[in-house]
């Protein structure tokens, strides 16, 4: 006799991003590409989404978004404070830009959205609009959540990679960078691919700082003095460690196939090899969270915005991959009662 199935997964809350970008463009077709598959309720302006044309199903509570889904995208009605004109954004719509992200995360932490899923957003525009202090999504969100760290992983089809510094100028980067820092960011990274990816012994690669990771000490001293011991301290704690490596070597093929991830030392280090690979795919998780957090991996797109040219590959990408990261949290608690 086989087991009787779990509950269905909660929808996903789906924050509405910048409303002067391509996000209604790519959500409408996001949502008539997936059907009801991986249902979601999307917190942002009926009318906003509905001009696009897609059927809208104007809902009272997330509960009711797998229901509605097969016909109509659901909307959680949150009213802009102006029209939004494509490509041009409006300081009068960054406070609602905020309380949608604020909302969605509110009924993820809540346990009533299986998680949260973050259409694009223009730091600038909501610092100008609203006062937003925050350097990004990331950061954003793990005050939200109470935490004092998060980390940004960028996913697709070929890689997972992770920096360990994230929206800094390259000039600061050696004098972030720390021991402490490498290990807090490992331990989330290994943790996440335990919990969230269901994989039971994690195989993370860890790229060096400077040229051919800074050649015994010529080309720079950081993989000798910060980088190397702090690896030697995670693998005593039994992690699979492989590093610090020469970045330039380490994400063609064959060497990607002997790790899960790779621990980078700064953005675009670890950003480049991902987007040149999968950059319609490209996933961005925030990783140490309470709850489940996944985008796209591009901006705003406002030079398209309105155009039809926006594809939603990342988002539809960003939606399943919430859905399975929600799906191995969930039987990684259940198994070990976390």
């Amino acid at each position: 006799m086989s087991a009787a199935p779990g509950p269905a997964p909660a929808p996903l809350a789906l924050s509405c991003g910048d409303p002067a970008g391509a996000g209604a463009e790519i959500a409408a077709a996001a949502w008539d590409r997936l059907r009801g598959a991986a249902p979601f309720a999307l917190l942002g302006d009926a009318d906003w989404i509905g001009a696009t044309g897609v059927p809208v199903a104007r809902i009272d509570a997330i509960e009711e978004a797998p229901a509605a889904s097969a016909a109509a995208l659901p909307v959680l009605h949150r009213p802009l404070a102006i029209p939004a004109t494509p490509g041009i954004p409006a300081p009068e719509n960054a406070a609602h830009i905020v309380q949608s992200i604020e909302d969605a995360v509110a009924l993820a932490r809540a346990g009533r959205a299986g998680g949260v899923v973050t259409l694009p957003i223009n730091k600038k525009a909501l610092k100008d609009g609203c006062g937003f202090a925050h350097p990004g999504h990331t950061e954003f969100l793990a005050a939200l959540d109470g935490r004092d760290r998060s980390v940004m992983m960028l996913m697709g089809p070929a890689m997972k990679v992770v920096p360990v510094t994230i929206h800094i100028a390259l000039r600061d980067v050696p004098d972030a960078l720390t021991g402490a820092e490498i290990e807090e960011t490992a331990r989330l990274l290994h943790a996440a691919l335990r919990r969230d990816f269901g994989l039971t012994a994690p195989r993370i690669a860890v790229a060096g700082l400077n040229p051919h990771a800074g050649e015994g000490g010529v080309m720079g001293r950081e993989e000798i003095e910060v980088i190397a011991p702090a690896l030697d301290r995670l693998r005593a704690e039994g992690m699979e460690i492989a590093g610090p490596l020469p970045a330039d070597t380490m994400f063609h093929a064959p060497a990607r196939a002997k790790w899960d991830a790779a621990l980078c030392m700064y953005h675009d280090q670890a950003l480049i090899p991902m987007k040149t690979l999968d950059f319609d795919r490209g996933v961005n998780a925030t990783l140490g969270l309470s709850f489940i957090r996944t985008s796209p991996d591009h901006g705003t797109a406002y030079d398209i915005a309105g155009k039809g040219l926006a594809r939603p590959d990342s988002l539809i990408e960003a939606i399943r991959a919430a859905q399975a990261m929600a799906a191995a949290r969930a039987a990684h608690d259940a198994r070990t009662g976390a």
